[in-house]
């Protein structure tokens, strides 16, 4: 059966657009059945049909709770099988995590535990790191802390900038993303405890990206 994905987005979607685009050419057995967003003008929403998009601003709601709750439902009433966060800038709450905890996916643009938050291009070449990266992981309710399942590197280079940086990792972070949603769509990845599990073994470190785009220990 073809893999149900929600995407919950804040922006652009550049990374729900090569989702998009690998499903077109038939590189990844999935379907997008809905994109959500706290910004109604996010330009992601548009890469979908209406009766798939989503949208509602939190200040509309009386708590984060209240919001999360209606976006919960809206997510669950897309029978997703896998809900990836790309981009979406709100830290999810406990209640929504845990009613999709397992099948709840997280792009990071650095290489965690590295970099939490915010700014992690400007912070990794602030530090002086000789590379950089990418991070897909589990989404758990401490920010950016989920079990790390995959990531891509990046060498830094004399006179970047956090923009130059972003710009270079950018084509790989999507290579990464979808790489891990195959295996998600094969039925090959799973979370338990906080244990990732990869086909049916504990994962005892993050999977690498090579320059072929395959996964490797």
């Amino acid at each position: 059966m073809t893999t149900r994905i929600a995407v919950l987005a804040s922006g652009r979607g550049s990374n729900l657009q090569a989702i998009l685009q690998a499903i077109a050419d038939g590189t990844l057995d999935a379907e997008v059945v809905g994109v959500f967003s706290d910004k109604p003008n996010a330009p992601a929403l548009k890469q979908v049909t209406p009766e798939r998009r989503w949208s509602a601003r939190p200040s509309a709601f009386p708590d984060r709770a209240a919001y999360e709750t209606v976006l919960s439902d809206a997510v669950a009433a897309a029978s997703p099988d896998w809900i990836v966060c790309a981009g979406y800038m709100r830290i999810l709450g406990d209640a929504f995590i845990a009613r999709f905890r397992g099948r709840l996916l997280n792009i990071h643009p650095s290489l965690l535990p590295k970099y939490r938050g915010l700014h992690t291009h400007a912070r990794a070449l602030e530090a002086g790191d000789a590379e950089h990266g990418a991070s897909v992981h589990f989404v758990i309710p401490e920010l950016d802390a989920g079990s790390v399942i995959a990531q891509v590197r990046v060498p830094t280079l004399a006179g970047d900038t956090p923009e130059t940086l972003a710009a270079r990792l950018l084509p790989r972070e999507h290579a990464l993303l979808l790489a891990v949603l195959r295996l998600a769509a094969a039925g090959q990845l799973a979370e338990q405890g906080d244990v990732t599990r990869c086909h049916g073994q504990p994962l005892l470190n993050p999977l690498s990206l090579d320059s072929a785009d395959r996964l490797v220990s």
